[in-house]
């Protein structure tokens, strides 16, 4: 940014504060993004049409599309405030844009702080959303993939336990439940051994009338919860290098923005200035 040059009337008129580079690198920065929230909500769109409406409302709390559109449209908003405010050098969209980012910035943080210092609320929470999403399992299958994969990744079943699963309506022990899957757990529970060239997909029938050690030999016993507990502990770099990475390009945008609005400020105090001063026969 350059300094003022005054008394030079010609000069001042076609001076600017404002660098091209920052505002268009900005205005870039923002289009990005903005794209990527535009195929996240038409993602989140396409996904909730697809689903029949009655299981879209049963699990309104933990579906995957919902999550997607949310996200999606606030990321659309927000880098549409910035991609305007940057291109038109509007002082209140940039400052919207760069407040938005800020408090999106100082929340994570805050959260990632809670999480670590209350980490039995977090862990207590996230077994309450484990057990919401059990009792939901065949009501959506957004839901009942993303349970089936972390099941088959981490080799667990259930939330604290295997039997964890009787909360489901299909997989209930109760002796008047008339589904053929009493008693039993999903496929994705199942040790599947690499050796066999046909998987028994029923290798979860009835697991849960057998005792502790015998279920053992069939399925994973241990809960999701513990599992995941310890993959993070043991992903401690990994997870600090993904919040760096979601951290860096807030914080970029946060600079940018600042420092157009300050230049943007500066502009429009040149330009108040050569106007007082236009008419001046002793400037």
């Amino acid at each position: 940014m350059g300094g003022r040059r005054r008394g030079t009337p010609g000069h001042d008129e076609d001076y600017s504060f404002v660098s091209p580079l920052v505002k268009y690198l900005l205005f870039m920065f923002n289009f990005l993004f903005w794209v990527i929230a535009l195929v996240m909500v038409s993602i989140g769109v396409y996904a909730r049409m697809m689903k029949h409406a009655e299981a879209a409302l049963a699990c309104l709390s933990v579906d995957p599309a919902v999550m997607l559109m949310v996200v999606g449209v606030l990321m659309f908003i927000i880098t549409f405030c910035g991609c305007v405010g940057s291109l038109r050098e509007n002082i209140c969209l940039l400052q919207t844009f760069c407040i938005s980012l800020t408090v999106i910035f100082l929340l994570q943080l805050v959260a990632g702080i809670l999480g670590f210092v209350f980490s039995d609320t977090a862990r207590g929470k996230v077994t309450e959303m484990i057990n919401n999403a059990i009792v939901h399992y065949r009501d959506d299958i957004d839901l009942q993939n993303l349970i089936d994969f972390g099941q088959m990744e981490f080799g667990c079943c259930g939330g604290v336990t295997y039997t964890d699963w009787s909360q489901n309506m299909y997989f209930s022990c109760k002796e008047n439940n008339p589904s053929r899957e009493r008693c039993s757990v999903p496929f994705s529970c199942c040790i599947i051994s690499k050796d066999k060239e046909v998987v028994n997909t029923m290798c979860g029938q009835g697991v849960q009338d057998l005792e502790y050690l015998k279920a053992g030999d069939h399925i994973y016993t241990n809960g999701c919860i513990d599992k995941l507990v310890n993959w993070i502990h043991s992903n401690m770099f990994l997870l600090g290098g993904i919040a760096l990475g979601l951290a860096i390009p807030q914080l970029v945008g946060i600079l940018l923005s600042q420092i157009l609005i300050n230049q943007i400020k500066d502009q429009i105090e040149l330009q108040s200035y050569n106007l007082k001063h236009s008419t001046d026969p002793w400037s």
